[in-house]
């Protein structure tokens, strides 16, 4: 895959990575936890069992050739890439142009709202004066 956006809706479960441009979308699935996590009793901390990094190593690799990616879905998974980035793949960190909160659409709803993501970021852009 080679385009310049790319979309990523994720929960624990699984990952669905679109790269695409305004004509074709590439899809490309990786697979997370089998089990639901849940909160462990008596344990220090927040509880939780530690993010799945094999996961999110697998979706960073999916995201290599892309210029701006936006994250969706409808739980924690997509915070805890977001900090998972910030202290691994710094570059892939400075990619992610936004986080959606969105339950479970189908694939065409997650390209069609990527696309229209973007268009308006790019008009909130401020134009780049040429040289004279």
């Amino acid at each position: 895959m080679t385009h310049h956006h790319a979309v990523v809706w994720l929960d624990h479960a699984e990952a669905r990575v679109f790269q695409f441009n305004r004509d074709e979308a590439e899809k490309l699935v990786v697979h997370g936890h089998k089990h639901h996590l849940h909160h462990k009793a008596g344990a220090i901390g927040s509880g939780r069992d530690a993010a799945d990094t094999g996961f999110f190593d697998a979706i960073a690799a999916t995201l290599e050739t892309c210029g701006e990616v936006l994250l969706l879905g409808p739980g924690a998974a997509k915070l805890e890439f977001i900090r998972y980035t910030h202290r691994t793949k710094p570059a892939l960190e400075a990619k992610i142009a936004g986080m959606e909160t969105v339950d479970h659409p189908s694939d065409g709803q997650i390209v069609a709202y990527a696309r229209k993501y973007f268009v308006a970021k790019d008009r909130m852009q401020p134009l780049l004066a040429h040289p004279a």
